[in-house]
């Protein structure tokens, strides 16, 4: 072996997580790109209501700027979404992990869905306690009602994921190699 296959550190990153995680990327940014472009296109069209342009040179100044700002909007729209349906995924990865490295493999699939629901109702419940009070922060917020019902999902969830392990595991031929 050589010197500097001796220093080097190896980091092996399950495959899964990637998948999960690059998979939740693009479906945030695809739902993120849609609604920030509808959200900022409407917002342009109610800010811009009073004075419809009169001109063809204006008209076209008009849609041109409401272009660039539908754009605009639809690329914020979709870092938002695209990193909070991230975060998502790698807690539930993170925590499913978690559960098999520690030796919970049977349960690990109902642990991350309740791990990941009490994570999510955790944030949502303390979005209006960061300081802002813009009435943004209401709709975001999640009541005890409705984040019982959210972990009780996860549960479910997790639950029937766990069933579909078990099923898949049951019907795999004996000498059959590990799925992703």
């Amino acid at each position: 072996m050589a010197e500097s296959d001796k220093r080097s550190i190896r980091l092996t990153i399950p495959q899964r997580i990637i998948a999960v995680c690059g998979t939740a990327f693009v479906v945030g940014a695809t739902i993120g790109t849609m609604r920030g472009g509808r959200a900022a296109s409407l917002r342009f069209l109610a800010e811009n209501a009073h004075r419809p342009p009169t001109t063809v040179q204006g008209w076209y100044f008009y849609k041109k700027t409401k272009n660039y700002k539908v754009m605009l909007g639809g690329l914020k729209g979709a870092a938002i979404e695209a990193g909070r349906l991230t975060a998502l995924s790698l807690a539930y990865v993170g925590i499913e992990e978690g559960l098999e490295q520690t030796g919970w493999h049977r349960m690990k699939e109902v642990g991350a869905g309740v791990g990941t629901a009490v994570v999510f109702s955790a944030v949502c419940r303390s979005a209006s306690c960061w300081g802002n009070d813009d009435a943004d922060w209401d709709i975001d917020r999640l009541p005890a009602q409705m984040a019982a019902r959210t972990i009780a999902l996860g549960g479910i969830v997790g639950g029937v994921m766990t069933g579909l392990e078990w099923g898949r595991e049951r019907e795999k031929p004996a000498g059959a190699p590990e799925a992703v």
